[in-house]
């Protein structure tokens, strides 16, 4: 199934975080906290704005980015956990 946002939501996969400490302990999954970290899959066109004019998205396809904590609506989609939010939950771009 493949899944377009409407307006100005993005699809995003969860990055997996660290599964050890820096000192090695070894994090069981049911005290790991999700990840704030993801990789962009699919944007929307753009939020129109009042004047009817489309406002185009800072993200794209295969970007990284970090987003808030509690940012966005969780979906399964072919079985895969993923997340639609507003391109004004991401709090940043990851520059490689």
């Amino acid at each position: 199934m493949k899944l377009k946002p409407l307006h100005d939501r993005v699809l995003v996969r969860r990055l997996e975080g660290d599964e050890k400490t820096k000192g090695g302990i070894i994090i069981p999954d049911t005290a790991k906290e999700k990840p704030g970290e993801g990789e962009i899959l699919a944007v929307g066109d753009g939020e129109v704005q009042e004047d009817g004019k489309k406002r185009g998205m800072s993200v794209k396809k295969g970007d990284r980015v970090l987003f808030g904590k509690w940012s966005g609506q969780e979906v399964k989609i072919d079985g895969e956990e993923l997340l639609i939010m507003k391109e004004s939950d991401i709090l940043g771009i990851i520059q490689q």
